[in-house]
């Protein structure tokens, strides 16, 4: 998985940017982030993952359209790319795989 390192922050936006689809801009994010994970994060952390994802091929973004509620404002949607897909199959498999080689009294749990 060279070059396609992903950090935990960076995996959870590039899930959140998948389940919120259409709506997944900077806001919307942070709101799906939070409600989802149970703590606060920053406006400032997560432009900085989105545009380190943007900048690794992950993350698309574009304007969307201005609307009357944001004053006229447009908003930057994200898009998670083919390689993003392709990258979160492959941390998904990978943490699969861990989880099944760790043995059940390893936790103290029944697997």
């Amino acid at each position: 998985m060279k070059g396609t390192y992903l950090g935990e922050f960076q995996e959870v936006v590039l899930l959140s940017v998948l389940i919120l689809g259409e709506e997944a801009y900077g806001v919307r994010i942070q709101e799906e982030i939070q409600h989802e994970m149970k703590r606060v994060i920053s406006r400032g952390a997560l432009h900085t993952a989105l545009t380190r994802l943007v900048e690794k091929g992950f993350l698309t973004s574009k304007m969307g359209e201005a609307t009357r509620e944001r004053g006229g404002r447009r908003k930057r949607l994200y898009l998670v790319t083919n390689l993003g897909k392709d990258t979160l199959r492959e941390v998904r498999l990978l943490r699969q795989q861990l989880w099944q080689k760790v043995p059940g009294w390893a936790l103290n749990i029944t697997i």
